[in-house]
């Protein structure tokens, strides 16, 4: 028996054949596949960043502060909605919240509940914490009406569920009205995943102005995309302090790095000064929704800096071919593995224009063969 075979039959059985989460991360020119922010921070803030890391060098052979209670009061004054650090939880992005929040209320012989597509790792974790994945259905517009969620909601008596708003990978935020019947109907916790609150188009509300009436409510964010902090790592959840509280069992022990703690805080500082591109990423999501439609494609609308579209040819599902075709012009994109559909991140201008040049290239190419 090989090291291989031997693994797979010591593995556990739901995690045998399965393959690690990822995204293609190849050299080419244009990468807008992992709804990175295309800007790189602003020097000032690096200047800010690489003072205070120097300040902490001499104290790494002490662990960090395990509660990070400094970088949860910056947070809940950056949320506002009258957090307070003991509403707030922070960890090595909101991939490790969630997976905190399904430790400490899901697990083994308990479900949790999505409405797919959405993000491919609520599964993922759901397997590694041994709890039961129960895949709801959207419409086939992707959309998600309360009646439909409530029904499911119902059916199976989920311990937990997870939304994402805006979704991710079709980019549309859900309205209030939809998380406040999942809240009433659900018997357990519901989390709103909003990794791109910061995108969302304007009068857009956030889950968050619900935490002060519904105690089992949890809302995730991130800094790697608005704050263009992905290579940092950092993720937070508000909700009431109990929540909170129970999911430091959960944790590991000095799980937040001192110098992450220190980066996200001098991010914190300057928020509006990073917060800035965002309007010019919403510009370019805007821009590709408007031009990909005028040449004939589907494409669904979005609050985040990505654009789901359905790729060229009548009646094509062939994305992969779509795919490889704008990767050989340089342009690598998302195949979130929907069929007829890919997705693509809001970079700078000068991006946008080299994707919508080879999605151009290709859509004049596939009609070009169909009349032949």
């Amino acid at each position: 028996m090989s090291a291989a075979e031997l693994v797979q039959r010591l593995l556990r059985e739901p995690l045998r054949g399965s393959h690690p989460y990822g995204a293609p991360q190849l050299a080419v020119p244009v990468r807008l596949n992992t709804n990175e922010n295309s800007y790189p921070l602003p020097e000032p803030l690096i200047e800010a960043m690489a003072e205070q890391l120097v300040g902490v060098l001499a104290e790494l052979n002490r662990y960090p502060d395990r509660d990070a209670l400094a970088l949860r009061a910056d947070l809940a004054g950056y949320l506002g909605h009258g957090l307070t650090p003991a509403g707030v939880w922070a960890a090595n992005g909101s991939n490790e919240v969630q997976q905190q929040l399904l430790q400490a209320f899901a697990g083994p012989g308990r479900r949790a509940l999505g409405f797919v597509p959405a993000y491919s790792m609520h599964p993922l974790l759901a397997v590694g914490t041994g709890t039961e994945w129960v895949p709801g259905s959207r419409a086939e517009d992707f959309g998600l009406t309360a009646a439909a969620a409530v029904a499911q909601v119902r059916t199976h008596q989920p311990d937990v569920v997870l939304l994402c708003s805006p979704n991710n990978p079709t980019g549309t935020a859900l309205p209030l009205d939809v998380i406040r019947a999942v809240l009433a109907a659900a018997p357990g916790l519901v989390v709103v995943d909003e990794a791109y609150a910061e995108f969302a188009r304007p009068g857009t509300p956030s889950a968050l102005t619900l935490l002060p009436r519904y105690p089992q409510l949890v809302v995730t964010r991130t800094m790697s995309k608005a704050f263009a902090l992905a290579g940092a790592r950092l993720g937070y959840l508000a909700a009431d302090p109990a929540v909170v509280d129970a999911v430091q069992l959960v944790r590991l022990p000095y799980h937040l790095a001192t110098p992450t703690q220190v980066i996200a805080r001098a991010a914190l500082a300057q928020a509006k000064r990073l917060l800035d591109t965002v309007g010019v990423i919403k510009q370019q999501r805007d821009r590709i929704v408007v031009e990909l439609r005028e040449l004939g494609l589907t494409v669904a609308d979005s609050d985040a800096n990505f654009v789901l579209f359905q790729v060229p040819g009548q009646g094509s599902r062939d994305q992969v071919g779509c795919w490889q075709a704008l990767l050989d012009r340089g342009v690598l994109v998302r195949d979130v593995g929907l069929a007829g559909w890919l997705r693509v991140t809001a970079g700078t201008p000068t991006e946008t224009d080299a994707f919508l040049t080879a999605i151009r290239a290709v859509t004049a190419q596939v009609t070009g063969l169909a009349r032949g």
